[in-house]
């Protein structure tokens, strides 16, 4: 998906926007006025009925009494509340919902499956352009029920390589990053989880080449997902595949062992 088809307001902020704009051009209620009873500023009740905003529940609470909307202005709110993950990300989320297998390699960041509410939190909250607070915590949420996947899906394996850059980037400090590190070591004792460190000076080339997930699906066709902080990729051709899936055998290769990334990340949370 293109940087412009990310920037484009929501379909549902913009047919609401409409629809407040038709209701109260219907009852003869000025914009004006309706501003004034929600009690906010004209631009931005502008904005909202153009769609550039996401039309508030007040907003749409006052227009359905002004207009005599009879509720179905309030009704539009349940469409308003803001996605859990980002439109470019959804079709891969469905299919690691479904998927019997997942090996996943980051480089900077620890996975998403395996972070902490308070290093998501982080993450999350500094995104930017910024998020406002519903929209943090929706992702927020989506990505600790994404992670729930792990433990509740048994007979999934689930393979993590982590470079030692994502060990040490500090995110959100001290507290934060050894209360998440301690979790790497949680989740890598279950029993279908593997998390391996490739150290600092091991495979640099392919190492610093980005993230990379491979999935292999019920009906055992195989996929390669990347991700850039604009741009997202899901690949099921066997070439790109099979590109992604050796890159990905090579850093393995140069891994710690499970039992030596358990001592690895042990050590660095340590000296926090």
């Amino acid at each position: 998906m293109t940087t412009e088809e990310n920037s484009k307001p929501p379909t549902a902020w913009r047919y609401c926007g409409s629809q407040i704009k038709l209701w109260r051009g219907e009852a003869g209620v000025g914009r004006n006025a309706l501003a004034t009873e929600a009690g906010y500023d004209y631009e931005y009740v502008k904005s909202m009925e153009n769609g550039r905003r996401r039309p508030t529940v007040r907003l749409l609470q006052v227009a359905d009494q002004l207009c005599g909307a009879g509720g179905k202005l309030v009704a539009a709110q349940e469409y308003l509340k803001p996605e859990p993950f980002p439109a470019r990300s959804q079709e891969f989320m469905a299919m690691e919902a479904e998927a019997i297998s997942f090996s996943c390699y980051g480089p900077l960041l620890v996975p998403g499956l395996l972070q902490t509410e308070a290093y998501a939190r982080v993450l999350i909250g500094g995104s930017s352009p910024p998020l406002d607070d519903e929209t943090v915590a929706e992702r927020v949420a989506g990505r600790l029920r994404r992670a729930e996947a792990v433990r509740r899906r048994v007979g999934v394996s689930y393979g993590f390589a982590i470079y030692e850059a994502a060990l040490r980037t500090d995110v959100g400090g001290v507290d934060v990053m050894r209360e998440q590190l301690r979790h790497l070591l949680d989740m890598g004792e279950l029993r279908n989880v593997s998390i391996q460190i490739l150290p600092f000076g091991r495979c640099s080339g392919a190492a610093l080449n980005g993230s990379i997930v491979l999935l292999e699906t019920p009906d055992h066709e195989h996929c390669g997902y990347i991700e850039a902080p604009e741009v997202s990729v899901l690949h099921s051709t066997p070439e790109k595949v099979s590109a992604l899936t050796q890159a990905h055998a090579m850093i393995r290769t140069h891994c710690l062992s499970v039992e030596e990334s358990a001592t690895f990340i042990r050590k660095v949370a340590e000296e926090r």
